[in-house]
């Protein structure tokens, strides 16, 4: 089942690699990702959430980060529970199937004192999670504060700083909202700490 989806999925990346000049990719047993040291990676982030889910699409290579794409997932609030998160993993599948990122990155739940509102938000995360590694990608998990460190340079940014660096990082970038901001955010983080990871790695 898991052959097929990738399979399926990736229906077409040899000829747009090609076309790009670099591989970037392959795959090893298992199904993990053996990453090319050189070679761009295109990085979707993913701010989950049970009303509104961020989306942010980003390039990677080496230092070099540029701007791809970025939106809301809008779930309607008064549907059922169960309708929103199959709306919101149908529409990350979709979105993934477009623009064909070889990497996904999402934000970990943040435990707040309403224990109902946070089990919610955590099955979310789950509709988040469930639709990358479901077409075969390698998802990374990040806290908040590590996010707002590794863009802002301190844990406990605010949202308008986080914005204001996204913009600065990404001159391209239309981010017109909260959401998708925070989801480029968590993109360029896991470009952060899979560029620290490779050269790790390189050295060793």
């Amino acid at each position: 089942m898991e052959n097929a989806l990738r399979a399926g999925f990736f229906a077409g990346y040899p000829r747009q690699v090609k076309e790009r000049g670099k591989k970037c990719f392959n795959w090893r047993a298992g199904g993990r990702m053996v990453e090319n040291m050189t070679g761009t990676i295109r990085i979707i982030g993913i701010d989950p959430g049970l009303r509104n889910t961020g989306w942010g699409i980003i390039d990677c290579a080496g230092p070099r980060l540029s701007f791809v794409a970025s939106g809301v997932i809008r779930a309607d609030r008064q549907a059922a529970l169960a309708r929103r998160l199959v709306f919101i993993h149908a529409s990350l599948t979709e979105i993934i199937r477009a623009h064909r990122p070889e990497e996904a990155a999402v934000e970990e739940t943040f435990v707040n004192r309403d224990a109902r509102a946070t089990l919610k938000l955590g099955q979310a995360r789950g509709a988040a999670l469930l639709a990358p590694a479901g077409l075969g990608l390698e998802v990374a998990e990040y806290a908040p504060n590590r996010v707002k460190k590794s863009v802002v340079g301190s844990g406990h940014a605010d949202k308008r700083q986080i914005g204001a660096m996204v913009r600065m990082l990404l001159p391209k970038a239309r981010a017109d909202s909260e959401d998708a901001a925070d989801a480029l955010a968590i993109a360029i983080c896991h470009a952060h700490h899979r560029g620290a990871a490779m050269r790790l790695a390189a050295g060793a």
